[in-house]
């Protein structure tokens, strides 16, 4: 099962897209996913046992192509050094979703939470024979994820890259994601009316994504308005389901590295249990996971290195969308996977 892909956009790897069937998958909330299927992309040679190999994760919303800026000759992840494994999250779309599930379709498919997402990526490595990781790598959910790794499989990598993570999901982050979810359903998710995708990309395009300095600059030349019509057309041309990002979003909220199973909901003492070193980096504001809880993070690992990037993009920092930014990103992940 590979489901719809979105169009290819300025810097995407149109690399090959594979999918691995793992069967029936028990969550953590004791329901099962029938047919779970997980999408993924390898950038290098999965045959080619002298390079070391690295896990890519997906955030919120976004595909196997969220790390994209990262990889390729000269990058951080140059297939020259690394064989780079990215995965489609459970709820993308393109992996095991409410909107692909033959059997589970819509709103009978199972919530599953953060730990899911891992447990089925360790399942997916499993499958393909991965023993070890060199790195565990993502951007904000992605981040969320990586931590995860590091928590749940402390000796199954050497390193973990999180960028604007969190550990345990603030009152804030969910505040902004359940305003996102009345707003899809505002606009008709869950019925038969066609989306009305607006208000969402108001809340979690501008306020979540971007600082106000980002977004200024970004609607410098045809105002606000203008800039989120043209921002909401091309979101509807990227064929997301909004029950695939409200699934996506519930997991989300619910996440604490802390509720990982002999820690008791003790958050600092599940991160003190990281046995990789660990590049944890923030901008100067996020208005989604707050710098404050990724620098918390690192204070409470015990080999954590902290990256505070001198953006002033806000949580759109740890992507491409900078040059500058993201040309230090990648230089220092560089160096901290070398």
């Amino acid at each position: 099962m590979i489901p719809r892909h979105p169009p290819l956009q300025d810097g995407w790897i149109d690399a090959p897209h594979r999918g691995a069937a793992l069967g029936r998958f028990p969550l953590e909330s004791g329901e099962a996913i029938d047919d779970l299927c997980l999408s993924y992309v390898v950038h290098g040679d999965l045959d080619d046992k002298s390079k070391p190999v690295v896990l890519g994760l997906c955030a919120i919303g976004s595909t196997h192509h969220r790390l994209d800026f990262l990889i390729g000759a000269g990058r951080a992840l140059d297939p020259a050094r690394y064989t780079t494994i990215v995965v489609d999250a459970l709820g993308n779309g393109l992996s095991s979703s409410p909107s692909n599930s033959a059997t589970q379709p819509g709103e009978r498919f199972p919530r599953f939470t953060i730990r899911d997402m891992v447990r089925s990526q360790k399942r997916l490595l499993e499958q393909l024979g991965v023993a070890s990781l060199h790195a565990v790598a993502g951007a904000s959910m992605g981040g969320m994820q990586a931590l995860q790794w590091g928590v749940s499989y402390p000796d199954a990598m050497s390193r973990i890259v999180a960028l604007v993570p969190m550990a345990k999901t603030v009152p804030w982050s969910q505040a902004l994601n359940e305003t996102a979810r009345l707003a899809l359903r505002a606009g008709g998710a869950g019925s038969s009316t066609e989306v009305d995708w607006t208000a969402w990309v108001a809340v979690t395009h501008i306020l979540a994504m971007r600082s106000p300095t980002r977004f200024a600059a970004d609607a410098t030349l045809d105002g606000m308005h203008d800039w989120l019509a043209r921002r909401t057309a091309w979101w509807r041309r990227q064929q997301a389901d909004p029950l695939d990002w409200i699934y996506q979003s519930w997991a989300y909220d619910a996440h604490d590295v802390g509720t990982t199973p002999g820690f008791g909901g003790d958050t600092a003492r599940a991160l003190a249990a990281i046995r990789a070193r660990t590049l944890i980096a923030v901008p100067r504001l996020d208005l989604y996971n707050p710098v404050e809880a990724g620098i918390w993070a690192a204070q409470h690992i015990a080999d954590c290195q902290l990256v505070q990037l001198p953006s002033q993009d806000g949580h759109l920092a740890a992507s491409e969308a900078d040059p500058e930014t993201a040309g230090r990103i990648d230089r220092e992940i560089g160096a901290f996977l070398a």
